[in-house]
């Protein structure tokens, strides 16, 4: 009978584990006793609960007049609405296979209450249905990340397999110091032995394989690295020298520019148009400002401004042109 009672008072503690209501006249019936047992049995859980904060932090089962139920409470746990804000940007983030984001889903999934936990099904039966993974080349990208991030952390020199964009296999000897998310896809940042004027960039999913050398790198040859200013200076994941751009903006959304080069300063403004000055690494800058079509006029410096008009140049030949390809 003790073996019982401790066997119920352990399933009803994971049942509230799991975010499921503790109606104490349900559970009697359920389990065949009286609402006297079950209000002892949640009584036991409220004693380890509160005899175990060193273990399970600030946990409590609180009752509920309105629903007539216990329900238990992290002061450190994600709440209802930001499991749904971190699902939204699970899915849409692409980064991870179908079957890895559905896994995710299906856990985050056990720590939304009951009542919400129809709604989140819902949005994520119809998210996935048209959901389309980025393609990669690695086996799996989570447990490629998280043999890069014990890599990173004892500072090991490396080889990977690697594919280029032209989707040639290519071997390369790295020290690998960062990774960050960009825009779908995860990236290794690293550096090549003795080269540390710019870091490089390996895009995670393109890794096939990874060599792991005895030879350890010392931190003060990357001392040039902080992962803080490498991302507000890379937003494009383009390989390349740091450099300073400027450049007039005259669209519909300054808001939208500056979030997106974190480094930008209006340094003028001329009515409806703003001079802007940003730091970056690479040419990934020129995709972006060419996006911007007619909203962007580039400044400076000289060698970008010949850069970008040869460009316009180039674009616009193509829809004069008589002739068509």
């Amino acid at each position: 009978m003790r073996h019982d009672r401790k066997s119920r008072t352990l399933e009803i503690f994971f049942r509230a584990m799991r975010g499921e209501d503790l109606s104490p006249t349900k559970l009697a019936d359920e389990y065949g006793v009286s609402t006297k047992s079950i209000t002892r049995y949640i009584n036991e859980i409220k004693d380890f609960l509160a005899e175990s904060r060193d273990v399970v932090g600030h946990a409590e089962l609180v009752y509920s007049y309105t629903n007539k139920a216990y329900r238990l409470f992290f002061d450190e746990f994600l709440s209802d609405k930001e499991l749904f804000a971190i699902a939204k940007v699970l899915i849409g983030s692409r980064a991870f296979s179908e079957e890895d984001t559905l896994l995710f889903m299906r856990k985050l999934r056990q720590f939304v209450s009951f009542g919400d936990r129809k709604m989140l099904d819902e949005i994520i039966r119809n998210e996935m249905y048209h959901f389309s993974a980025t393609k990669h080349h690695c086996e799996n990208v989570v447990t490629t990340l998280w043999q890069l991030i014990h890599l990173i952390t004892d500072k090991k020199e490396i080889t990977i397999s690697y594919y280029k964009v032209d989707r040639t296999l290519s071997e390369k000897r790295i020290q690998p110091v960062s990774l960050m998310f960009s825009e779908y896809y995860f990236y290794l940042i690293a550096y090549y032995p003795d080269e540390y004027d710019e870091p490089r960039y390996f895009r995670v999913d393109r890794i096939t394989n990874i060599v792991e050398h005895r030879k350890r790198f010392i931190p003060s040859n990357v001392s040039c690295f902080d992962e803080g200013e490498l991302r507000k200076r890379s937003q494009f994941m383009f390989y390349g020298k740091l450099q300073r751009v400027r450049f007039w903006y005259s669209g519909p959304s300054l808001q939208a520019v500056l979030d997106k080069l974190p480094t930008a300063t209006v340094i003028e403004r001329k009515r409806d148009k703003y001079l802007l000055d940003a730091e970056v690494y690479g040419d990934g800058i020129k995709m972006f400002l060419l996006s911007q079509g007619t909203w962007v006029k580039v400044v400076a410096p000289e060698g970008f401004v010949r850069e970008m008009s040869a460009v316009t140049k180039e674009i616009a030949s193509m829809y004069t042109s008589d002739g068509e390809d």
